[in-house]
Protein backbone atom coordinates (compact mmCIF):
# COMPACT_ATOMS: atom_id res chain seq x y z
CA UNK A 1 0.00 0.00 0.00
CA UNK A 2 1.11 3.36 -1.19
CA UNK A 3 0.63 6.04 1.65
CA UNK A 4 0.70 9.95 0.93
CA UNK A 5 1.01 12.34 3.95
CA UNK A 6 0.66 15.78 4.07
CA UNK A 7 2.02 18.03 6.98
CA UNK A 8 0.32 21.41 7.17
CA UNK A 9 1.36 23.87 9.42
CA UNK A 10 4.57 25.17 12.01
CA UNK A 11 7.64 23.22 12.67
CA UNK A 12 5.88 21.27 16.10
CA UNK A 13 3.62 20.19 13.53
CA UNK A 14 6.54 18.62 11.15
CA UNK A 15 7.51 16.85 14.09
CA UNK A 16 4.66 14.76 14.75
CA UNK A 17 4.12 14.22 10.70
CA UNK A 18 8.07 13.04 10.96
CA UNK A 19 7.19 10.71 13.44
CA UNK A 20 4.19 9.30 12.05
CA UNK A 21 6.64 9.17 8.68
CA UNK A 22 8.78 6.85 10.82
CA UNK A 23 6.06 5.02 12.31
CA UNK A 24 4.96 3.62 8.83
CA UNK A 25 8.36 3.35 7.13
CA UNK A 26 9.09 0.83 10.48
CA UNK A 27 6.18 -0.72 9.75
CA UNK A 28 7.31 -1.45 5.96
CA UNK A 29 4.78 0.69 4.09
CA UNK A 30 5.76 2.85 1.30
CA UNK A 31 5.84 6.20 1.51
CA UNK A 32 5.22 7.95 -2.00
CA UNK A 33 5.17 12.03 -2.17
CA UNK A 34 2.97 11.66 -5.72
CA UNK A 35 -0.66 12.24 -4.55
CA UNK A 36 -2.14 10.51 -7.73
CA UNK A 37 -0.05 7.40 -6.63
CA UNK A 38 -1.31 7.03 -3.27
CA UNK A 39 -3.66 4.50 -2.02
CA UNK A 40 -4.11 6.32 1.00
CA UNK A 41 -3.57 10.00 2.47
CA UNK A 42 -2.78 11.15 5.58
CA UNK A 43 -3.03 15.25 6.13
CA UNK A 44 -1.51 16.55 9.42
CA UNK A 45 -3.54 19.66 9.77
CA UNK A 46 -2.96 23.12 11.49
CA UNK A 47 -6.32 24.77 13.28
CA UNK A 48 -4.79 27.91 14.68
CA UNK A 49 -5.78 31.02 13.18
CA UNK A 50 -8.59 31.04 10.46
CA UNK A 51 -5.84 31.42 7.47
CA UNK A 52 -4.94 28.14 8.77
CA UNK A 53 -7.67 26.22 8.92
CA UNK A 54 -8.93 27.68 5.30
CA UNK A 55 -5.69 25.74 4.08
CA UNK A 56 -6.20 22.61 5.71
CA UNK A 57 -10.36 22.62 4.75
CA UNK A 58 -9.17 23.56 0.63
CA UNK A 59 -6.01 20.78 1.53
CA UNK A 60 -9.03 17.88 2.23
CA UNK A 61 -10.94 18.75 -0.58
CA UNK A 62 -8.79 18.79 -3.00
CA UNK A 63 -7.53 15.19 -1.59
CA UNK A 64 -11.23 13.95 -1.09
CA UNK A 65 -11.37 14.57 -5.48
CA UNK A 66 -8.80 12.02 -5.43
CA UNK A 67 -11.19 9.33 -4.44
CA UNK A 68 -12.83 9.39 -8.07
CA UNK A 69 -9.65 8.26 -9.49
CA UNK A 70 -8.42 5.55 -7.02
CA UNK A 71 -7.68 6.95 -4.13
CA UNK A 72 -8.94 4.56 -0.95
CA UNK A 73 -8.65 6.07 1.83
CA UNK A 74 -8.49 9.81 3.48
CA UNK A 75 -7.62 10.32 6.84
CA UNK A 76 -7.22 13.82 8.90
CA UNK A 77 -5.20 14.13 11.68
CA UNK A 78 -3.86 17.09 13.85
CA UNK A 79 -4.81 20.32 15.35
CA UNK A 80 -8.15 20.84 13.16
CA UNK A 81 -8.88 17.24 14.36
CA UNK A 82 -8.15 17.92 17.72
CA UNK A 83 -10.06 21.36 17.57
CA UNK A 84 -13.53 20.31 15.87
CA UNK A 85 -13.66 16.44 15.11
CA UNK A 86 -17.23 16.14 15.73
CA UNK A 87 -18.32 18.96 13.63
CA UNK A 88 -15.83 17.61 10.79
CA UNK A 89 -17.12 14.40 10.96
CA UNK A 90 -20.71 15.51 10.32
CA UNK A 91 -19.64 18.09 7.09
CA UNK A 92 -17.57 16.13 5.40
CA UNK A 93 -17.98 12.89 5.31
CA UNK A 94 -15.65 12.38 2.14
CA UNK A 95 -13.04 11.67 4.91
CA UNK A 96 -13.01 8.18 6.11
CA UNK A 97 -11.47 8.79 9.86
CA UNK A 98 -10.44 11.98 11.84
CA UNK A 99 -7.84 11.47 14.33
CA UNK A 100 -7.00 13.87 17.23
CA UNK A 101 -4.13 14.80 18.81
CA UNK A 102 -4.99 13.32 22.20
CA UNK A 103 -5.84 9.44 20.45
CA UNK A 104 -1.97 9.91 19.03
CA UNK A 105 -0.92 6.91 21.72
CA UNK A 106 -3.51 4.46 19.73
CA UNK A 107 -2.03 5.69 16.59
CA UNK A 108 -0.79 2.50 15.30
CA UNK A 109 -3.88 0.88 15.84
CA UNK A 110 -6.40 3.53 14.21
CA UNK A 111 -4.34 3.16 11.42
CA UNK A 112 -4.48 -0.11 11.30
CA UNK A 113 -7.87 -0.64 11.36
CA UNK A 114 -8.49 2.39 8.91
CA UNK A 115 -5.65 1.06 5.98
CA UNK A 116 -6.30 -2.25 6.74
CA UNK A 117 -2.30 -3.26 7.01
CA UNK A 118 -0.30 -4.27 10.05
CA UNK A 119 1.08 -1.03 12.08
CA UNK A 120 2.75 -2.37 14.99
CA UNK A 121 5.11 0.46 15.75
CA UNK A 122 4.03 2.62 18.63
CA UNK A 123 3.79 6.28 17.56
CA UNK A 124 6.55 8.36 19.14
CA UNK A 125 9.12 5.42 19.77
CA UNK A 126 9.94 4.93 15.82
CA UNK A 127 12.75 7.19 14.72
CA UNK A 128 11.49 10.30 13.03
CA UNK A 129 11.85 9.92 9.25
CA UNK A 130 12.94 13.67 8.40
CA UNK A 131 10.69 15.03 5.44
CA UNK A 132 12.60 18.14 4.72
CA UNK A 133 16.81 18.92 4.31
CA UNK A 134 18.18 15.64 6.03
CA UNK A 135 21.15 18.53 7.27
CA UNK A 136 18.86 20.24 9.24
CA UNK A 137 15.73 18.77 12.01
CA UNK A 138 13.60 20.40 14.34
CA UNK A 139 14.05 19.34 17.56
CA UNK A 140 10.56 19.20 20.25
CA UNK A 141 11.52 20.07 23.75
CA UNK A 142 7.98 20.84 24.77
CA UNK A 143 4.48 20.62 24.40
CA UNK A 144 1.14 22.60 25.06
CA UNK A 145 1.30 25.68 26.65
CA UNK A 146 0.30 27.32 30.31
CA UNK A 147 0.75 31.09 29.12
CA UNK A 148 -2.87 31.15 28.43
CA UNK A 149 -2.69 34.54 26.14
CA UNK A 150 -6.15 36.26 25.50
CA UNK A 151 -6.18 35.15 21.54
CA UNK A 152 -4.64 31.86 21.72
CA UNK A 153 -6.09 28.61 21.35
CA UNK A 154 -3.51 26.44 21.52
CA UNK A 155 -3.86 25.63 25.18
CA UNK A 156 -7.43 24.49 23.84
CA UNK A 157 -5.55 22.29 21.03
CA UNK A 158 -2.24 21.04 22.68
CA UNK A 159 -3.34 20.42 26.04
CA UNK A 160 -0.98 22.27 28.87
CA UNK A 161 2.59 22.84 28.89
CA UNK A 162 4.70 19.32 29.16
CA UNK A 163 8.46 19.32 29.11
CA UNK A 164 10.18 16.37 27.95
CA UNK A 165 12.56 14.90 29.98
CA UNK A 166 16.68 16.01 29.05
CA UNK A 167 17.92 12.43 28.77
CA UNK A 168 15.58 11.69 26.01
CA UNK A 169 16.06 14.95 24.32
CA UNK A 170 19.55 14.42 24.25
CA UNK A 171 19.54 10.79 23.17
CA UNK A 172 17.03 11.96 20.08
CA UNK A 173 19.67 14.74 19.29
CA UNK A 174 22.71 12.16 19.44
CA UNK A 175 20.65 10.17 16.85
CA UNK A 176 19.75 13.32 14.61
CA UNK A 177 23.36 13.92 13.93
CA UNK A 178 24.50 10.46 13.88
CA UNK A 179 21.92 10.48 10.67
CA UNK A 180 23.72 13.45 9.43
CA UNK A 181 22.05 16.56 11.00
CA UNK A 182 24.07 19.53 11.28
CA UNK A 183 21.68 22.13 12.60
CA UNK A 184 19.45 21.27 15.14
CA UNK A 185 16.68 23.89 15.91
CA UNK A 186 15.20 23.63 19.49
CA UNK A 187 11.11 24.65 19.72
CA UNK A 188 8.27 24.23 21.69
CA UNK A 189 5.58 27.08 22.35
CA UNK A 190 7.65 28.07 25.21
CA UNK A 191 11.26 27.31 24.17
CA UNK A 192 11.94 29.37 27.26
CA UNK A 193 10.17 27.67 30.00
CA UNK A 194 11.31 24.45 29.59
CA UNK A 195 12.10 22.34 32.88
CA UNK A 196 9.30 24.35 34.44
CA UNK A 197 7.34 21.78 35.01
CA UNK A 198 9.93 18.94 35.98
CA UNK A 199 11.93 20.72 38.15
CA UNK A 200 10.14 23.78 39.64
CA UNK A 201 12.77 25.74 37.75
CA UNK A 202 13.98 27.40 34.46
CA UNK A 203 15.90 24.71 32.66
CA UNK A 204 16.77 25.69 29.45
CA UNK A 205 20.21 26.44 30.01
CA UNK A 206 21.07 22.99 31.71
CA UNK A 207 19.36 21.59 28.31
CA UNK A 208 21.45 24.03 26.04
CA UNK A 209 24.88 22.62 28.14
CA UNK A 210 24.35 19.29 27.67
CA UNK A 211 23.12 19.73 23.60
CA UNK A 212 26.30 21.79 23.19
CA UNK A 213 28.73 19.20 24.24
CA UNK A 214 27.31 17.13 21.46
CA UNK A 215 30.35 16.10 18.76
CA UNK A 216 29.16 16.26 15.38
CA UNK A 217 26.73 18.93 16.30
CA UNK A 218 27.50 22.14 13.72
CA UNK A 219 24.97 25.23 14.77
CA UNK A 220 22.21 24.90 17.75
CA UNK A 221 19.66 27.48 17.09
CA UNK A 222 16.73 27.93 19.73
CA UNK A 223 12.99 29.28 18.94
CA UNK A 224 10.58 31.17 20.87
CA UNK A 225 11.51 32.44 24.18
CA UNK A 226 9.42 34.66 26.05
CA UNK A 227 11.33 38.03 27.29
CA UNK A 228 10.29 37.36 31.10
CA UNK A 229 11.58 34.01 30.90
CA UNK A 230 15.31 34.93 29.30
CA UNK A 231 17.61 34.99 32.89
CA UNK A 232 21.13 36.58 32.23
CA UNK A 233 22.63 33.03 33.04
CA UNK A 234 20.92 31.90 29.47
CA UNK A 235 22.82 34.61 27.69
CA UNK A 236 25.74 33.38 29.32
CA UNK A 237 25.49 30.28 28.20
CA UNK A 238 24.69 30.95 24.90
CA UNK A 239 27.74 33.30 24.62
CA UNK A 240 30.41 30.65 26.12
CA UNK A 241 28.78 28.13 24.14
CA UNK A 242 30.61 26.29 21.24
CA UNK A 243 27.66 25.41 18.43
CA UNK A 244 24.11 27.67 19.80
CA UNK A 245 23.74 30.62 17.10
CA UNK A 246 23.02 34.32 18.96
CA UNK A 247 19.39 34.27 17.01
CA UNK A 248 16.84 35.40 19.15
CA UNK A 249 13.24 34.96 18.19
CA UNK A 250 11.47 36.58 20.92
CA UNK A 251 7.37 37.22 20.04
CA UNK A 252 6.43 40.21 22.02
CA UNK A 253 3.24 40.97 20.50
CA UNK A 254 2.35 44.28 20.88
CA UNK A 255 4.50 47.62 22.22
CA UNK A 256 1.55 48.90 24.51
CA UNK A 257 1.50 48.04 28.18
CA UNK A 258 -2.36 48.46 28.05
CA UNK A 259 -3.10 45.75 24.60
CA UNK A 260 -0.44 43.35 26.71
CA UNK A 261 -2.44 43.15 29.67
CA UNK A 262 -5.47 42.73 27.19
CA UNK A 263 -3.95 39.74 25.87
CA UNK A 264 -2.83 38.40 29.57
CA UNK A 265 0.71 38.97 28.40
CA UNK A 266 3.39 38.50 31.26
CA UNK A 267 5.79 41.65 31.69
CA UNK A 268 5.99 45.09 30.02
CA UNK A 269 6.86 47.04 27.01
CA UNK A 270 9.82 48.28 29.62
CA UNK A 271 10.69 44.37 30.42
CA UNK A 272 11.04 43.96 26.74
CA UNK A 273 13.18 46.75 25.82
CA UNK A 274 15.62 45.84 28.55
CA UNK A 275 15.74 42.25 27.61
CA UNK A 276 16.65 43.17 24.00
CA UNK A 277 19.27 45.66 25.26
CA UNK A 278 20.64 43.24 27.63
CA UNK A 279 21.03 40.79 24.71
CA UNK A 280 22.66 43.23 22.34
CA UNK A 281 24.98 44.04 25.05
CA UNK A 282 25.72 40.48 25.09
CA UNK A 283 26.69 39.60 21.91
CA UNK A 284 28.16 41.64 18.93
CA UNK A 285 26.09 40.40 16.08
CA UNK A 286 23.03 39.30 18.02
CA UNK A 287 19.82 38.89 15.47
CA UNK A 288 16.41 39.03 17.02
CA UNK A 289 13.11 37.83 15.68
CA UNK A 290 9.80 39.01 16.97
CA UNK A 291 6.02 38.97 15.85
CA UNK A 292 3.21 41.67 16.45
CA UNK A 293 -0.28 41.33 16.20
CA UNK A 294 -2.26 44.46 14.33
CA UNK A 295 -6.21 45.27 15.33
CA UNK A 296 -6.31 43.46 18.50
CA UNK A 297 -10.05 44.07 20.20
CA UNK A 298 -9.53 47.42 21.74
CA UNK A 299 -6.83 48.35 19.89
CA UNK A 300 -6.97 52.19 19.51
CA UNK A 301 -4.75 54.07 17.13
CA UNK A 302 -2.68 55.12 19.83
CA UNK A 303 -2.01 51.67 20.76
CA UNK A 304 -1.14 50.91 17.11
CA UNK A 305 1.65 53.79 17.52
CA UNK A 306 3.24 51.72 20.36
CA UNK A 307 3.58 48.95 18.15
CA UNK A 308 5.42 51.29 15.82
CA UNK A 309 7.39 52.64 18.32
CA UNK A 310 8.67 49.57 20.23
CA UNK A 311 10.40 48.56 16.46
CA UNK A 312 11.86 52.02 16.32
CA UNK A 313 13.20 51.74 19.44
CA UNK A 314 14.23 47.91 19.45
CA UNK A 315 14.99 47.45 15.82
CA UNK A 316 14.52 43.73 15.61
CA UNK A 317 16.24 42.63 12.45
CA UNK A 318 13.27 40.49 11.44
CA UNK A 319 9.42 40.52 12.31
CA UNK A 320 6.32 39.27 11.07
CA UNK A 321 3.11 41.01 11.70
CA UNK A 322 -0.44 39.28 11.67
CA UNK A 323 -4.32 40.85 11.51
CA UNK A 324 -5.92 39.62 14.72
CA UNK A 325 -8.14 36.48 14.10
CA UNK A 326 -10.66 35.68 16.46
CA UNK A 327 -10.47 32.21 17.39
CA UNK A 328 -13.47 30.01 19.57
CA UNK A 329 -13.27 29.75 23.32
CA UNK A 330 -10.94 32.32 23.72
CA UNK A 331 -10.90 35.09 26.33
CA UNK A 332 -10.56 37.51 23.47
CA UNK A 333 -13.26 35.96 21.38
CA UNK A 334 -15.74 37.86 23.30
CA UNK A 335 -14.06 41.13 23.32
CA UNK A 336 -15.36 43.61 21.85
CA UNK A 337 -13.59 44.56 18.37
CA UNK A 338 -14.70 47.61 16.89
CA UNK A 339 -11.84 47.40 13.77
CA UNK A 340 -12.70 46.48 10.73
CA UNK A 341 -10.79 43.69 8.89
CA UNK A 342 -9.46 46.71 6.40
CA UNK A 343 -8.01 48.39 8.91
CA UNK A 344 -6.57 45.54 10.56
CA UNK A 345 -4.71 44.52 7.33
CA UNK A 346 -3.73 48.43 6.93
CA UNK A 347 -1.72 48.78 10.35
CA UNK A 348 -0.48 44.90 9.62
CA UNK A 349 0.72 46.38 6.29
CA UNK A 350 2.18 49.90 8.29
CA UNK A 351 4.04 47.53 10.63
CA UNK A 352 5.99 45.27 7.62
CA UNK A 353 6.37 48.86 6.17
CA UNK A 354 8.34 50.24 9.13
CA UNK A 355 10.11 46.73 9.61
CA UNK A 356 11.30 46.34 6.00
CA UNK A 357 13.05 49.94 6.08
CA UNK A 358 14.60 49.01 9.64
CA UNK A 359 15.61 45.20 8.43
CA UNK A 360 16.93 47.32 5.09
CA UNK A 361 19.33 49.72 7.32
CA UNK A 362 20.53 46.89 9.22
CA UNK A 363 21.44 44.58 6.11
CA UNK A 364 23.95 46.73 5.67
CA UNK A 365 26.17 46.30 8.66
CA UNK A 366 26.80 42.81 7.20
CA UNK A 367 28.51 44.15 4.09
CA UNK A 368 32.14 43.48 4.50
CA UNK A 369 31.44 40.92 7.02
CA UNK A 370 32.46 37.24 6.12
CA UNK A 371 29.70 34.86 7.15
CA UNK A 372 29.49 30.81 7.40
CA UNK A 373 26.86 29.66 5.28
CA UNK A 374 24.99 26.19 5.27
CA UNK A 375 24.20 25.55 1.52
CA UNK A 376 20.80 24.18 0.65
CA UNK A 377 20.61 24.50 -3.15
CA UNK A 378 21.83 25.82 -6.29
CA UNK A 379 19.78 28.73 -8.14
CA UNK A 380 19.21 26.98 -11.81
CA UNK A 381 19.09 30.94 -13.20
CA UNK A 382 22.09 32.54 -11.43
CA UNK A 383 23.96 29.21 -10.91
CA UNK A 384 24.50 30.77 -7.40
CA UNK A 385 24.61 28.70 -4.16
CA UNK A 386 21.40 29.39 -1.78
CA UNK A 387 22.40 29.38 1.90
CA UNK A 388 21.62 30.23 5.42
CA UNK A 389 23.74 32.26 8.01
CA UNK A 390 23.09 32.25 11.64
CA UNK A 391 20.80 35.19 10.96
CA UNK A 392 18.34 33.05 8.90
CA UNK A 393 16.04 30.33 10.03
CA UNK A 394 15.48 27.67 8.53
CA UNK A 395 11.79 28.37 7.95
CA UNK A 396 12.36 30.76 5.25
CA UNK A 397 11.26 33.95 6.30
CA UNK A 398 14.33 35.62 7.05
CA UNK A 399 15.95 35.88 3.97
CA UNK A 400 19.36 33.88 2.62
CA UNK A 401 22.66 34.58 1.22
CA UNK A 402 23.60 33.67 -2.49
CA UNK A 403 26.84 33.83 -3.77
CA UNK A 404 29.41 32.09 -5.85
CA UNK A 405 32.26 29.95 -5.10
CA UNK A 406 34.40 26.04 -5.39
CA UNK A 407 32.13 23.46 -6.05
CA UNK A 408 30.11 22.33 -2.89
CA UNK A 409 27.14 19.82 -2.41
CA UNK A 410 23.61 21.02 -0.29
CA UNK A 411 24.47 20.64 3.30
CA UNK A 412 27.92 21.68 2.84
CA UNK A 413 29.07 25.21 4.72
CA UNK A 414 31.49 27.60 3.05
CA UNK A 415 32.79 30.91 4.41
CA UNK A 416 31.37 33.87 2.33
CA UNK A 417 32.29 37.66 2.35
CA UNK A 418 29.15 39.59 1.77
CA UNK A 419 29.52 42.34 -0.59
CA UNK A 420 25.69 43.96 -0.98
CA UNK A 421 22.33 43.29 -0.57
CA UNK A 422 19.17 42.59 -2.29
CA UNK A 423 16.19 43.10 -0.26
CA UNK A 424 16.17 41.32 2.68
CA UNK A 425 19.27 38.60 1.19
CA UNK A 426 22.81 38.79 1.28
CA UNK A 427 24.91 38.62 -1.77
CA UNK A 428 28.59 37.38 -1.40
CA UNK A 429 31.77 35.41 -2.39
CA UNK A 430 33.44 32.75 -1.39
CA UNK A 431 36.29 32.82 0.00
CA UNK A 432 39.42 30.88 1.35
CA UNK A 433 39.20 29.58 5.25
CA UNK A 434 40.98 31.60 7.95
Amino acid sequence: MKIGVISLGCAKNLVDTEMLLGMLRESGLDITTVRSKADAIIINTCGFIESAKSEAISTILEAADLKETGLKKLIVMGCLSQRYKPELEQEMPEVDRFIAIDEYPHLNEILSEELGVPIPHTYGKSARMLSAKPWMAYLRIADGCDNRCSYCAIPLIRGPFVSREMEEIVEEARTLIKGGVKEITLIAQDCSRYGIDLTGRLMLSDLVKELDALEGLHWLRILYLYPDEIPDDLLDTIRNSRHVLPYFDIPVQHGSDRVLKAMHRRGSRALIEERCRKIRETFDHAVLRTTLIAGFPGETEADHGENISLLKAVKFDHMGAFAYSREEDTPAYDMEDLTSPEEKERRKEELMKVQSEISAELQKDFIGRTLEVLIERIDPLTEMYVGRAYMHAPDNVDGCVRFRGREHRPGEFAMVEITRTAGLNLIGKEIEHA
